[in-house]
C-alpha cells in the first residue's frame, strides 16, 4: 500500500474501504435520503471529509494546490449557493471544501479553507477574487508559495504591474506548445524581478516576482485564432518554466473537478432546497468524484465508472 505521486499527494490509502450496511427494510426512499441528508450540520460534513482526506493524503513539497468557487445554481429561488474548493491537479484530488456565507463572498471563505490545510512547502494558486493581502499573508505564514492572478478588481495595482511589463526587462522566459482536440496552444510566461513601479510592494508578504502569461490559441476550425493577456503575482523566485507549469495546473480545478460536477454529476441541475440538502449532496459529489479518479482498476470515463459501481 506504499508509493507517492511527485509533486502531489500520497495515494496509498485512497483504496476505499467498504462498508456493508445491513437494511432490512430495503434501500431507503429517495424522499428518506434527502430527509436525513438535510438534517445533517454541513459543517460536521466538512469538517469529517478534510479530516479523513488529511489524514490520508499529505500534501508534498511542489504540490500545486488550486483554490476556486462554484456556484450551485439550481439549489435556490433567488441568488445562489457558492462552494470555495481546494485541488490538487497532480492527483485529481478535491482535499477540502468550505460554503460561502450567504451575505459575503469568497474572500471570507478562503482563509477558513486555509486553516484547513497543512500547506508547507506546497504552491497555491488563486483567481483575482483571491488576490488580497490578507490571504497572500496567511498562505505565506503556512510556510507555502502562492501565485495570485491580479485583474480589473485591483485597478491601480494591475496597471503598475502592466507598465513593469512594458517598461522592464524580463529576467527569466518560458515558451510552451500543446497539441490536441484540434487547436494548438503556444503560451510565454515572462517573469519580472524588478518591483520599483510597483507602490507599496513591501506591504504584500514575500512578494519577489510579476507574471505576465501571453497566451495563443489556433482552432483549425474554423481556422480561429484567440489571444490572451494575464498577470499574476507570485513569492516564488524566477523559474518561468515552473511558474508557466503551475499557473497551467491551475485551470485543471475548472476542467476536472467544476466540468466533471456539472455534466457528469449535473450539480447545476440540482433543484435540493430544503435545509442542508444542497450543501451536503455536493460534498457527497465530490467524494464520490474522488474515489472515481482514483480507482485504476479499469479504463472507464467518469459515466462509465459510476455505471459500473451502480
Amino acid at each position: 500500500m506504499g508509493g507517492t505521486t511527485d509533486g502531489g499527494v500520497h495515494q496509498a490509502l485512497w483504496q476505499p474501504a467498504f462498508v456493508c450496511l445491513k437494511l432490512p427494510g430495503d434501500i431507503p426512499s429517495h424522499d428518506t435520503l434527502n430527509r436525513v441528508t438535510s438534517a445533517l450540520d454541513p459543517a460536521e460534513m466538512e469538517r469529517g471529509s478534510a479530516e479523513r482526506v488529511v489524514s490520508i493524503a499529505r500534501l508534498t513539497a511542489g504540490a500545486v494546490v488550486a483554490i476556486d468557487g462554484k456556484a450551485l445554481c439550481g439549489t435556490r429561488e433567488a441568488g445562489k449557493k457558492t462552494l470555495v474548493s481546494a485541488w490538487v491537479s497532480a492527483n485529481n484530488l478535491m482535499v477540502v471544501q468550505r460554503e460561502v456565507d450567504d451575505k459575503s463572498n469568497e474572500i471570507t471563505a478562503i482563509p477558513k479553507l486555509l486553516a484547513a490545510l497543512e500547506l508547507g512547502g506546497t504552491v497555491v494558486t488563486i483567481d483575482a477574487m483571491g488576490c488580497q493581502r490578507s490571504i497572500a499573508e496567511k498562505i505565506v505564514a503556512n510556510n507555502a508559495d502562492y501565485i495570485l492572478a491580479v485583474k480589473e478588481n485591483q485597478g491601480h495595482f494591475l496597471e503598475q504591474i502592466k507598465d513593469s511589463s512594458q517598461m522592464l526587462t524580463a529576467d527569466a522566459v518560458a515558451e510552451q506548445i500543446d497539441y490536441g482536440h484540434g487547436r494548438v496552444k503556444q503560451r510565454w510566461c515572462s517573469v519580472i524581478a524588478d518591483l520599483s513601479l510597483v507602490e507599496k510592494a513591501t506591504e504584500w508578504a514575500s512578494l519577489q516576482r510579476l507574471v505576465r502569461i501571453e497566451s495563443m490559441r489556433y482552432r483549425k476550425v474554423p481556422g480561429k485564432i484567440e489571444t490572451e493577456i494575464c498577470y499574476y503575482i507570485t513569492s516564488l523566485k524566477p523559474d518561468a518554466e515552473r511558474l508557466n507549469r503551475a499557473i497551467r495546473q491551475r485551470w485543471s480545478i475548472e476542467n476536472r473537478l467544476h466540468w466533471a460536477l456539472d455534466v457528469l454529476f449535473g450539480e447545476d441541475l440540482d433543484r435540493k432546497r430544503a435545509g442542508n440538502a444542497a450543501q451536503n449532496f455536493s460534498l457527497l459529489n465530490r467524494i464520490a468524484l474522488n474515489l472515481l479518479k482514483q480507482d485504476k482498476t479499469c479504463k472507464l470515463g467518469i459515466k462509465g465508472k459510476r455505471l459500473k459501481a451502480g
